[in-house]
């Protein structure tokens, strides 16, 4: 009874691992990195990766690693509680020795050299190329403190951004950055090569910086804004 018992429970420890890993993968976590870090944190290892960053930062997956501790800890314990019953019940000294002399045997078996080298072959692969920064999400890669701030501003008219030039928007005494500028379906990226482009009402600022400087150049642009999302959401309340 004990024995179905460890085999039922342990189905529901492996349908929690792959509900918890669905679940990461739908807020954006990458399959691998998802299954690697529920395994993780239900069975308490603590690998402490730059992985786990994208689960301490994120809030629905903290308190999916929350419930992944605690159903953890209690599954330890419960597992225990049944492997105690049934080697309580089934096994005794001579089933015991049997198995400490199987682990022996297989020790002694894996420490020949021979079956090292042949082992090694089978098993040895290249380590995996480190995770590059192009599979990290733009808020993991780029945020790093609470004053860090990534945003879309829009170029609104008669702002005093309009017919700025793009190489003068940002100073070098500003902690502000321009990662592009979104212009209908074209991107403006390299603004070297592009000497004689200059902003225009209908444009997107896609910035990086401080977030404080960036609220302050852009006041009215980031007002504008606000207004714009507050009238969006109104409407999609009366649909």
């Amino acid at each position: 009874m004990e024995l179905l018992l460890i085999v039922i429970y342990l189905g529901i420890v492996l349908l929690v691992i792959e509900i918890s890993a669905v679940l990461m993968m739908l807020t954006g976590l990458d399959n691998e990195i998802a299954r690697f870090q529920v395994t993780s944190l239900l069975t308490g290892t603590g690998f402490t990766t730059q992985e786990s960053e994208l689960i301490i930062r994120h809030p629905v997956r903290r308190r999916i690693g929350i419930f992944l501790i605690l159903f953890g800890v209690f599954s330890l314990a419960v597992i225990i509680t049944l492997v105690s019953n049934l080697l309580e019940k089934r096994f005794r000294l001579p089933e015991l020795l049997i198995i400490t002399g199987i682990l022996v045997f297989l020790l002694f078996v894996l420490k020949l050299k021979p079956m090292q080298k042949r082992l090694s072959k089978k098993l040895h692969a290249p380590l995996e190329e480190d995770e590059g920064v192009e599979e990290l999400p733009v808020s993991e890669l780029l945020y790093n403190d609470e004053e860090d701030w990534i945003i879309d501003i829009p170029v609104i008219e008669k702002s005093e951004f309009e017919h700025c030039h793009i190489d003068d928007l940002c100073t070098a005494n500003e902690d502000i950055n321009l990662l592009f500028v979104q212009r209908g379906p074209l991107r403006i990226r390299r603004r070297g090569e592009n000497s004689d482009t200059r902003l225009e009402a209908g444009d997107v600022l896609y910035v990086y910086g401080n977030k404080k400087q960036i609220s302050e150049k852009f006041s009215k642009e980031l007002e504008h804004r606000h207004e714009n999302l507050v009238d969006e959401n109104k409407t999609v309340s009366l649909l």
